[in-house]
């Protein structure tokens, strides 16, 4: 099977005096997989200068110091308070060679996110010295000093207090609102709750979780992949595409880091101010409502109540337990049940479990508290032209499975719980229509002599451009952007050989 297939409706461009022609063929981008960032890797991407405005603010440096490696954080908090440089030989001391891995991993992390810095003191010694912009604001953090936080004014006891349950409540209903939208959006699915705001449509475009395309607004690989992640990897995915586009909103970086951060320190259940805020952070203060991040009853209302959603969202370790809510129940011991004629039973009342299930299986009948649906070889290609691959259906359908699927996995033996057959079908069905593998390309062909066709090609290959090439029908093809250059070579060799 050869690597191009070039489209029958394409234009033909005619050569010079070789006769041969040029044809355009339809490319079909390879989608990529979601890249979820944790705020180390955020902060790796970002330019020095960037890192040294973001270490201004005392929330983000007790946040990247919270978030450093164990050894890490024992370099930091033994310099911090050192006024001179600290050989290197000195801090490589401090650790057993035992570790000496771990040592340089934490030293390589520290040097690229910019905490402390190699500097030469007298003897030609190289030596440690902390970031004094990071230094000076971490002991702020940690010692107190410094300007008061932002949403650190005093309040009057709030007359209407709301309680623990009732943020969790709110905070996830909001946050389904986005994960209704991506899974409901442009199909028969929409789901209660499917409203969201204009900036959330806007940053699922940009993290590419969905796209525009001639039926509307549908869920990509990435999107499908965003689905599968737990609540507080999605929050905080979903964050930093927003504050992708903080610049464009003209909001500060820095200044959202930090609100993020003061956030996320904050106690669960107690009430903050918004006095002393600029008009900047409060609207982002607004968008973080709308997200689910924070409570807040009316937008002029100078009080705001952090959900769950807002605390610990960068730290892996956090002890705050995560929102479990009814329907969340299911999913943690598995609800789907897959037979070997294909059928799936889900025992779920959740709409956004059963809109999940849509995108790749044919919904056939549903009870208050059951699903039925049956893969087939059209849901199943639908949701390979969306950009979902066989691996995430079985994933997922893995990851879901019913307790007694799993009884049954340890007693046949099996690595998956799913029937060996309904695994490979789907795994066919993805094969079937992964036959050909297109490339962008220009056709040439109708060469005149096989002289002309060999010197052509030969080009062609020692530059790389070559795609695919046939002797003997003499056709050959090239990459898109490696036509100009052929073309050119192809007008020079005739013109001399003429």
């Amino acid at each position: 099977m050869t690597d191009y297939k070039v489209s029958s409706s394409s234009s033909s461009k005619h050569g010079s005096q070789s006769g041969s022609s040029a044809q355009s063929s339809l490319l079909v981008a390879k989608p990529a997989n979601l890249q979820c960032k944790d705020f180390q890797e955020y902060l790796r991407t970002r330019s020095p200068d960037t890192l040294e405005k973001l270490y201004n603010y005392p929330t983000i440096c007790l946040a990247v110091y919270r978030e450093l490696p164990e050894i890490a954080r024992q370099f930091v908090i033994r310099i911090l308070f050192v006024e001179q440089p600290v050989p290197q030989a000195v801090v490589a001391s401090w650790g057993s060679q035992y570790y000496a891995k771990e040592q340089q991993m934490s030293t390589n992390i520290l040097t690229e996110l910019n905490v402390w810095r190699t500097t030469t003191i007298p003897g030609g010694l190289s030596a440690w010295e902390l970031c004094p912009t990071f230094k000076k604001n971490l002991k702020i953090a940690l010692l107190g000093g410094g300007k008061p936080w932002s949403m650190s004014h005093t309040l009057e006891k709030d007359s209407k207090p709301r309680d623990i349950a009732f943020l969790d409540q709110y905070a996830m209903s909001r946050w389904r609102c986005v994960l209704h939208y991506m899974v409901g959006t442009g199909g028969v699915n929409k789901g209660p709750g499917s409203e969201i705001s204009p900036d959330a449509v806007r940053i699922l475009l940009h993290a590419n979780l969905m796209k525009r395309d001639e039926t509307g607004i549908t869920i990509t690989r990435q999107g499908f992949q965003f689905l599968l992640l737990d609540t507080q990897s999605q929050v905080w995915h979903f964050m930093l595409m927003y504050l992708d586009t903080c610049e464009e909103r003209g909001l500060s970086l820095p200044e959202c880091l930090s609100m993020l951060f003061q956030l996320s320190f904050s106690t669960l259940g107690r009430d903050y101010s918004s006095e002393g805020m600029n008009p900047k952070m409060l609207a982002f203060l607004q968008h973080l409502r709308e997200f689910g991040l924070v409570f807040q009853r009316k937008r002029k209302e100078g009080r705001f109540y952090p959900t769950r959603l807002a605390l610990n969202v960068t730290n892996k370790a956090a002890t705050v337990p995560a929102v479990v809510l009814e329907d969340e129940k299911s999913q943690e011991s598995g609800y789907i049940i897959v037979e070997t004629n294909y059928r799936v039973y889900a025992y779920t009342d959740s709409p956004l479990q059963v809109a999940v299930l849509g995108l790749f299986t044919e919904l056939l009948y549903r009870f208050p508290n059951l699903v039925v649906g049956v893969l087939t070889r059209d849901s199943v290609r639908q949701a390979l032209r969306g950009g979902i691959t066989a691996d995430q259906i079985i994933s997922y359908l893995e990851q879901y499975s019913h307790p007694n699927m799993k009884l049954t996995e340890s007693a046949i033996k099996s690595k998956s719980p799913l029937p060996p057959t309904v695994v490979d079908q789907i795994k066919l069905w993805e094969m079937e229509r992964n036959r050909f593998t297109y490339t962008e390309g220009v056709v040439y062909n109708q060469f005149l002599s096989q002289a002309d066709f060999i010197t052509l090609r030969d080009y062609a290959q020692s530059i790389g451009v070559l795609v695919w090439q046939n002797e003997r029908t003499r056709t050959m093809v090239v990459t898109k952007n490696g036509h100009d250059d052929v073309r050119r070579f192809w007008k020079k060799f005739s013109k001399n050989a003429s």
